[in-house]
């Protein structure tokens, strides 16, 4: 590993502000006991369902309230809620590079949904006119590349977002045997798209033509789950299957029986004057639930239920766009901050993991973990060799009921060009650091204390300061295309 040698401390965070009381009332475990002795497939299938701009809050298991997601809230209580698992980032498309690729975006080659041309950034000239989309560099290789050369059929649903149909980049020449889908991120804010990629070609959608608004790209999303997940399992063939949906981000848009739905059994959504991108948010999260309820049954149908881990979690913290209320929501929990903020709430998840016979129902874990472990865990589990390049340390131990064996990170690095200011946060223990542009003044927290991160302690810990200042430096190489200091002219 490149940077995590030392032990971290076993502290939990205080629950203070956070909605984790749901997890607690089903009777949830601490410690899980060890399955070391449990008859393992050799390579078990593997369904990673990432949600798009879902909070910490925003699900019945971490304390909402507005909606009911019950699918989703089973799926956690029959497997385990890592309590301190973060995204890559707080924005999608580094944040995804980091879950594809095992790198933390002090070293993955997307850094921020868009960069510089590097004449631009080294020149100083660059303006809000010169931004690109980079694809993932060749040398990033991502879990698909590596699971197809272990003999796995990969699938894709939903979004891409790391590489355009015309680079090296584009999902089909990057590990994906089928993929249906948007490859542009921008182009995924349309939840009732005319076309979608299915491989290579750009497949129309006639109903949706002059906003007919007709197909929801998520719920042909999950057909084509569905139908990728029955393909292979009859065929006998172990798979991975990403599930990207692009549910709830902006538009704010959901098939009219979701809102039916919703005010059959909400009553704030039957007031007349309820709020339009209010109701649209909340059906569209009952549809993302009702679309994992879909998955789960499948792999009961099918009988691969046993044989097939799953994970759910969020890209990154809640977005307030498109008319979004947070506030009214709760969507981060307690935690501060959303969406392009590097405070917990923007970089926090909801994240659960479920393998019947190999994970303990009900359990759950403080054990530190973020978006670039999916890669050493996933080769963990396999037996296949993990790659001293990577930035994460396989969680296979936690989540299989073996904590002792566990290795903790010294400290996880965020970093992010959110327009031309660079970003940077660091959790080491129990302590945050973040620094909100190069020339600004580093923030500190004690989490364990305060997790809502209210009071900035930097001025009474100089020595902390200067610490976290020099691992900002080292956790990271630099790049021109995604400057942590951009001086345009």
């Amino acid at each position: 590993m490149r940077h995590f040698t030392q032990t971290l401390s076993a502290t939990a965070i205080s629950a203070t502000a956070i909605a984790t009381t749901a997890i607690a009332a089903t009777g949830a475990l601490t410690l899980l006991p060890s399955t070391a002795g449990a008859a393992q497939p050799a390579r078990p299938n593997i369904i990673f369902i990432l949600a798009d701009d879902a909070g910490y809050g925003d699900f019945g298991f971490t304390g909402q309230k507005r909606y009911n997601t019950p699918n989703i809230d089973r799926f956690a209580r029959e497997g385990m809620v890592m309590t301190r698992h973060y995204a890559g980032v707080p924005v999608c498309a580094p944040s995804r590079a980091s879950l594809m690729t095992g790198l933390h975006t002090g070293h993955v080659s997307i850094r921020g949904n868009t960069g510089y041309p590097a004449t631009a950034a080294n020149n100083n000239t660059a303006t809000a006119n010169t931004t690109v989309r980079i694809p993932l560099a060749r040398t990033d290789l991502t879990i698909a590349e590596r699971l197809k050369d272990l003999g796995y059929a990969t699938g894709l649903a939903g979004k891409w977002g790391l590489g355009e149909p015309e680079t090296f980049s584009a999902p089909w020449l990057r590990g994906w045997d089928f993929f249906h889908g948007f490859v542009n991120q921008a182009h995924a804010h349309n939840q009732y798209p005319e076309s979608l990629y299915r491989g290579s070609v750009l497949e129309p959608i006639p109903d949706n033509f002059s906003h007919g608004e007709k197909i929801f790209a998520n719920d042909r999303f999950t057909g084509e789950g569905l139908a990728f997940i029955e393909r292979n399992a009859k065929a006998g063939q172990p798979f991975f299957l990403y599930m990207a949906y692009t549910t709830p981000h902006a538009d704010l848009k959901v098939p009219k029986d979701s809102i039916d739905q919703l005010k059959k059994e909400q009553e704030w959504a039957r007031d007349p004057n309820a709020e339009h991108f209010t109701l649209m948010f909340a059906g569209m999260m009952m549809r993302l639930d009702r679309d994992v309820g879909r998955i789960m049954q499948k792999l009961k149908d099918l009988g691969i239920d046993r044989d097939t881990l799953v994970i759910f979690t969020s890209d990154n913290g809640p977005h307030a766009e498109g008319g979004k209320n947070n506030e009214f929501f709760n969507s981060s929990g307690g935690l501060r901050g959303i969406k392009r903020d590097m405070y917990e709430g923007g970089i926090r998840e909801p994240f659960a993991v479920r393998w019947p016979g190999h994970i303990q129902p009900g359990a759950t874990s403080d054990h530190l973990a973020a978006f670039w472990d999916f890669t050493p865990t996933v080769l963990d589990i396999l037996g296949a060799p993990i790659p001293e390049n990577l930035d994460g340390i396989s969680y296979a131990p936690t989540i299989l009921g073996q904590p002792e064996k566990q290795k903790k990170h010294d400290y996880l690095y965020w970093e992010l060009l959110v327009g031309k200011q660079g970003r940077q946060a660091i959790r080491q223990g129990n302590l945050k650091a973040i620094r909100n542009g190069v020339k600004n003044a580093i923030e500190l927290y004690d989490l364990s204390a305060d997790p809502a991160e209210q009071n900035n302690i930097a001025a009474q810990n100089p020595d902390k300061v200067k610490h976290f200042e020099k691992l900002m430096t080292d956790a990271r190489t630099g790049t021109t295309v995604f400057p942590l200091e951009l001086n345009s002219r």
